[in-house]
């Protein structure tokens, strides 16, 4: 919005507004532009590794409950900043409130729901942040109207309504039945949970997995340390990978600054928000579609199908663009219009694959012992590629021009070629057999070894 522009970033309101001579890729090239942008990610990283302690030691619940109060306390200062210190500050806040709730939240689904329904509870996870995401930008459109230019203050405010929504509905969520039996030698607790949740009095043999996974656990005094073992390398590249790749798709790009991007391509202040709306909406369906389907064609065909559209439409948009697009100026109605159809093709793509696949992999592949210290990097990673990605993006945006979108899409087709031959399918396999999936896959047998071999035997 042009008024919160001017308030906190004069430099970039100016150049926007009067200076003719500067590039249109270049127009938002601002390191406190970036800074603001990309401070919730290295607060959320650093959040993140204190999350692991509580989920592993207090429970799944303490760590939703303590994301839910960061929240709540980063929209109150944001929607009250009256200095970019204090918007900085609540923007801080906010990435505390990400930290934990990335670490906590996708655990907590993947330990309740049912294997045959693992895929579509966990990918609900990214099903909802795509709806929080749509919501924004439809706030965003009816404040930027608002006469006064204080729009903006109810914008950033209205984000403690679902941080609110979150810490109250956190108060009366059962702890999962892996948690209950990690910080308990009373069983019996856990196992009426398990009753309860898979709605059958029958659980002895689910509860016994749970039992012998955290025995093993138990044993484990520095799980960051027992990860780094040879019998965990699959688990602990996939953690490493997967949020890596997840960011550098360049869906981030879209999310953060796709008005930004409107703009560039000649789209005014509205139409530029409207269209981050549709491409929200086309974001959230897809990832809809995801949880239809994840559990019947499972996840390496989403990564691979989503991933071949991301790569087509990215080459396109960058193709369009690089033509199109000067310095100065802008494009024709019909070629901007031809860009936002292509960004809601890669929207789509990202939204049934590697939106909601790179939150919900990782959470199902951990042993119970090294589970929150594996979800822990996972979020670290993540948070860590999303930081260099929100503090390089204008920069590279300014320098590398149209080819930036070529430079995403070859870190696509990276990740697809990554996906087609490392990464075994993981549908329909109970937790605590994940490890049997390593076994049996071409290349990480030969890493798992020996280790491997008791697990099969055992399952």
């Amino acid at each position: 919005m042009e008024p919160f522009l001017e308030k906190f970033f004069p430099e970039v309101y100016r150049r926007m507004k009067s200076d003719t001579k500067i590039s249109n890729y270049c127009t938002f090239d601002s390191e406190l532009l970036t800074s603001f942008t990309s401070s919730l990610y290295i607060a959320g990283l650093v959040a993140s590794i204190f999350a692991s302690s509580v989920t592993r030691a207090y429970g799944r619940k303490p760590s939703i409950l303590a994301g839910g109060a960061a929240f709540l306390a980063g929209s109150a200062l944001n929607g009250a900043a009256v200095n970019i210190y204090m918007l900085i500050l609540g923007r801080i806040l906010l990435g505390v409130g990400v930290g934990f709730a990335n670490q906590s939240v996708p655990l907590y689904l993947s330990e309740m729901a049912p294997s045959k329904y693992r895929g579509a509870i966990s990918n609900g996870f990214q099903f909802s942040v795509g709806i929080g995401g749509l919501s924004a930008s439809l706030i965003n459109y009816g404040t930027e109207k608002i006469e006064g230019g204080w729009g903006w203050r109810i914008s950033l405010a209205l984000a403690a309504v679902p941080a609110s929504i979150l810490t109250l509905g956190a108060i009366f969520l059962p702890e999962t039945p892996n948690s209950l039996i990690q910080r308990s030698v009373d069983h019996q607790t856990a196992m009426l949970m398990l009753q309860r949740i898979r709605g059958v009095e029958d659980v002895q043999l689910e509860l016994e997995d749970l039992i012998k996974a955290n025995n093993i656990s138990k044993t484990i005094q520095h799980p960051f340390r027992k990860i780094l073992e040879r019998r965990y390398r699959p688990q602990l590249v996939m953690a490493i990978a997967i949020p890596f790749f997840q960011q550098v798709t360049g869906i981030n790009v879209i999310a953060f600054y796709a008005p930004i991007l409107f703009r560039t391509i000649g789209l005014g202040e509205s139409a530029s928000l409207l269209s981050a709306v549709m491409t929200g909406v086309v974001g959230t369906i897809s990832t809809f579609i995801s949880m239809l389907i994840v559990d019947k064609f499972g996840r390496r065909v989403l990564f691979i199908v989503g991933g071949l559209q991301m790569l087509v439409s990215q080459m396109m948009i960058g193709g369009v663009m690089a033509t199109q697009l000067g310095d100065h100026g802008g494009v024709s109605k019909g070629y901007a219009y031809l860009v936002l159809v292509l960004i809601g093709i890669y929207v789509a793509g990202f939204g049934w694959s590697w939106g909601p696949l790179g939150w919900l992999v990782p959470s199902e592949i951990f042993p119970l012992e090294i589970r929150s210290a594996g979800q822990s990097i996972n979020v670290v990673v993540n948070f860590l590629f999303t930081f260099i990605v929100a503090q390089t993006f204008l920069a590279m945006l300014c320098h590398f021009k149209a080819g930036i979108f070529f430079f995403f899409g070859g870190w696509v087709m990276v990740m697809t070629l990554f996906v087609y031959f490392f990464l075994p399918e993981t549908k329909n396999v109970p937790l605590e057999k994940m490890e049997t999936v390593w076994v049996e896959h071409w290349f990480w047998r030969r890493i798992v070894g020996e280790f491997g071999k008791d697990t099969k035997n055992e399952a």
